[in-house]
């Protein structure tokens, strides 16, 4: 039975990346870092649906509690096959009118989150020979966006990183993609009024926003495309 750890997993695409492995009879540790309430409810949904749910509640920008987290899944399961990096924040507002620590928490979680998991994930796939690893990014590290500049930069940021990463893993058999999300109707996105939804639709060809469990299958499809690493696979209905 394959193993994978998804952090952000209590909700939006996370949880929806825990159900469908859940569908396929995967052990799925599952992450979380503030809706502990949430997590548990979704390690039950995994028990229910046929995988085996091992709860991961902690902030993934404590490397200490991260590699921890590494730990218990291999002692749990006896390895871990895929890691998708899913946990991240958003700061919607003008960058000139952000604070310091609003900055240094966009990159503790959506940059300093990711470089953790990765490591600690790392030193078990490097003794297995072999791993996945995917990373949840957004369009708006390709293309920026106002409002959400430091957001960007650090979606950009795992896009370098994808790929950087990719090329130093590839001769150890582990694999490393992104994938780069456009409006995808999750709570992250719920901030949004009805108004700038629509606006923001009419401008994507498929005329839709999209759902988290379309990114699901786009995940899946990475873990069976045997020759595909170093890629940003945009999901995003044509909008870019």
């Amino acid at each position: 039975m394959k193993t994978i750890f998804i952090t952000g997993a209590s909700g939006g695409i996370g949880a929806a990346l825990a159900r469908h492995f859940a569908r396929l009879g995967w052990n799925v540790a599952a992450g979380g870092g503030s809706r502990k309430a949430e997590l548990d409810a979704i390690c039950a949904e995994i028990t229910e649906l046929g995988g085996k749910p091992l709860a991961m509640f902690g902030d993934v920008a404590d490397y200490g509690l991260v590699s921890g987290f590494f730990d218990e899944i291999v002692a749990a399961f006896g390895g871990v096959d895929v890691v998708i990096n899913n946990a991240a924040i958003a700061h919607t507002g003008y960058f000139a009118d952000m604070r310091e620590a609003d900055w240094r928490r966009l990159l503790d979680v959506n940059l300093t989150g990711v470089i953790n998991c990765c490591h600690a994930a790392i030193r078990h796939m490097l003794k297995d020979g072999r791993g996945h690893i995917i990373n949840i990014s957004s369009i708006w590290g390709q293309t920026g966006a106002s409002c959400e500049a430091v957001y960007s930069m650090t979606k950009g940021g795992v896009d370098a990183f994808t790929r950087a990463l990719a090329k130093e893993l590839g001769p150890a058999n582990i694999r490393v993609n992104a994938i780069a999300c456009g409006l995808i109707d999750t709570e992250m996105n719920s901030a949004l009024t009805d108004d700038e939804t629509a606006y923001f639709v009419g401008r994507i060809p498929l005329g839709r926003q999209g759902r988290p469990d379309e990114v699901a299958r786009v995940a899946e499809f990475l873990l069976e495309a045997d020759y595909v690493t170093g890629q940003v696979v945009t999901m995003d209905g044509g909008y870019v």
